[in-house]
């Protein structure tokens, strides 16, 4: 006797077992039964599905769950994902700086080394220091190289993820077009001995977007992260995915003309950075006699209570929150949070005072206007959670399992 067929999953067949995976992944199934019930499939085979995933240790038996039926009996067995099996590797490059991590399977920074690299230098004499930073930070975690199953990166720059290559980067020079997924990934191999692995790059504000929203507004269909330091750029997150655009491009509302009379990076005369921007704050600052070069140094002086900063900092906001005015209207979000070096109290009374004047009530009447609460890990934690929902979403988990012989 065989059992009814399996309802539909992503690849149109019965759910196979990277499908089970991301119902046990996403709580919405943690028992045998469960599944069963979620998929259609027979308790056999569920059993057989499972098994790979066990043998593959993807998964294991956490506690009993509650009895459901009155007649008592024994509680049924959970299944959790083990996210001991496997470790992530994620850097944030910046401009000047650079932040690189182990993380585990579920998000929690394992080590974490930070450190000056200029972006400048190119990514012959970048990505290689990378690489030795993670060949390093596993040795302080006592975690093998071969248990590193993909690394993310996230660059201040706009990337076509089809391909991992930024695409004309006004704060990269020499990155333009450059295998950095195959650089990165053979720095890696050359500093810890390992096989190769999935290396995945994205635009840092889409890093730090994601790592935000599903850290703290999970259930925030409409997320908009806006990072205001050297650059200014935006992530955008739409029901628990990232929005890039075709090419990787949306988002980039630094380079939008506000009409002013300034030269930007990229360019152009009158884009938001050449006059928003933590570096546009520092240029000021210098001028004026105030020794500041980058977003970090005007960041440091408004801790510092620095008078002058946070007058140009609340003005940098007020340009900002034209721009977000026409953003918000736009994408309905509920969230809208700012982050990087100019996120303090100056500029986001800057940023309110223009938006709720010139956004639609409508548009503002259910949006929350908050700071970062990941800080300055926040591109880490997002650039690892896309790894690991890219290594072990169904299609792709299958392929692995195959991989294995499982």
């Amino acid at each position: 006797m065989t059992g009814r067929p399996g309802r539909a999953g992503k690849s149109g067949g019965p759910a196979g077992a990277g499908e089970l995976l991301e119902l046990v992944r996403s709580g919405r199934a943690v028992t045998r039964g469960a599944l069963q019930q979620a998929t259609g499939l027979s308790r056999a085979t569920v059993g057989q599905r499972l098994d790979r995933l066990f043998r593959a240790g993807w998964l294991r038996e956490g506690a009993g769950g509650p009895v459901d039926s009155p007649l008592g009996g024994r509680p049924s067995i959970t299944l959790e994902f083990d996210d001991s099996h496997a470790v992530v590797l994620a850097a944030d490059l910046d401009t000047r700086h650079a932040r690189a991590a182990v993380l585990s399977l579920t998000g929690e920074i394992l080590a974490e080394h930070s450190g000056t690299l200029v972006i400048g230098d190119g990514p012959e004499v970048v990505l290689p220091e990378l690489g030795r930073w993670f060949g390093e930070l596993l040795e302080k975690t006592g975690r093998p190289a071969v248990d590193v199953c993909g690394i993310g990166l996230a660059v201040p720059g706009p990337v076509d993820t089809r391909t991992g290559r930024v695409v004309q980067p006004p704060m990269m020079p020499g990155w333009d077009g450059y295998d950095i997924t195959g650089r990165l990934c053979r720095a890696f191999t050359e500093h810890t001995g390992a096989p190769a692995v999935p290396v995945l790059v994205d635009n840092d504000a889409n890093l730090m977007a994601y790592g935000e929203q599903r850290a703290g507004h999970p259930d925030c269909a409409a997320f908009v992260l806006v990072k205001v330091s050297t650059g200014i750029g935006a992530g955008v997150v739409v029901d628990g995915s990232v929005y890039r655009g075709i090419d990787g491009g949306a988002g980039d509302i630094g380079h939008i003309r506000v009409g002013a009379d300034a030269l930007c990076r990229c360019g152009a005369q009158g884009c938001l950075a050449a006059v928003a921007s933590g570096g546009a704050v520092a240029r000021r600052l210098a001028e004026s006699g105030v020794p500041a070069a980058s977003g970090a140094d005007v960041r440091d002086l408004l801790a510092a209570g620095h008078p002058q900063a946070a007058a140009l900092a609340r003005e940098a906001g007020r340009r900002v929150g034209d721009v977000l005015a026409t953003v918000v209207t736009l994408l309905n979000p509920g969230v809208l949070m700012i982050a990087g070096d100019l996120a303090g109290t100056p500029f986001l009374t800057g940023v309110r005072e223009i938006l709720y004047q010139r956004a639609l009530p409508r548009s503002t009447a259910h949006l929350d206007v908050v700071t970062s609460r990941l800080g300055e890990r926040a591109a880490l934690i997002g650039a690892g959670a896309l790894v690991v929902e890219h290594l072990y979403a169904p299609e792709r988990a299958e392929e692995r399992l195959r991989a294995l012989g499982l």
